[in-house]
Formats: structure tokens, C-alpha cells, sequence
């Protein structure tokens, strides 16, 4: 069984930046792909960044230029650095991570950014 802590959120003003950081730990062979999801008021989760075991990063349209997704391979752990937050990034952001035909999704943090 796999747990993720996911830490990092918080409230921050436009423009600005926050770093979220999500751990795995538990019975694990191996991590394929990690990544980052939203959902904000009122709308649907959405994924935010995916970063595969090798490296390779893909990211939604509307972050791109601004969010970084990276992991630690060693450390178990995916990042995501946000920068110039807008209003429409507030959210809860969830992490997964993929370990074989198993996917677990983090409790969820949430982001707050002020106009």
C-alpha cells in the first residue's frame, strides 16, 4: 500500500509563488509516472503536470511557463514549483503516483491565490 503527504499550500497574492512537495512511502517497487491534479470551486479536477520515471514532463495548457513539475527519485517525492500564481490556479491540488496498474492520489492541499 502506498501513502503520499502532501505539503506546501497555502495562501499567497498574485503573482507570486508556492512550492508543493508530495512524498511516497509504503510498499513500493517502483514509481512510474507522478504527477499533479486540481479542482477548483465549482469546476472539475483537472490535471495540472505528469512526470514519468524517466523525466519526461507534460503539463496543461493553461500552466505552461509558469508551473515545473521535477521528482526525487530517491527521495520518493514529486514537486511542483508554481510561479505567478493567478486567481483561476486557487484550488485544491492533489499529487498521484503510479506504481504498476495502481494509481493513489494524495489527500490534497489546498492553494489559495489573491487578486
Amino acid at each position: 500500500q502506498v501513502q503520499l503527504v502532501e505539503s506546501g499550500g497555502g495562501l499567497v497574492q498574485a503573482g507570486g509563488s508556492l512550492r508543493l512537495s508530495c512524498a511516497a512511502s509504503g510498499s513500493i517497487f517502483s514509481i512510474n509516472t507522478m504527477g499533479w491534479h486540481r479542482q477548483g470551486p465549482g469546476k472539475q479536477r483537472e490535471l495540472v503536470a505528469t512526470i514519468t520515471s524517466s523525466g519526461s514532463t507534460n503539463y496543461a495548457d493553461s500552466v505552461k511557463g509558469r508551473f515545473t513539475i521535477s521528482r526525487d527519485n530517491a527521495k520518493r517525492t514529486v514537486y511542483l514549483q508554481m510561479n505567478s500564481l493567478k486567481p483561476e490556479d486557487t484550488a485544491v491540488y492533489y499529487c498521484t503516483v503510479r506504481t504498476g496498474p495502481l494509481t493513489t492520489w494524495g489527500q490534497g492541499t489546498q492553494v489559495t491565490v489573491s487578486s
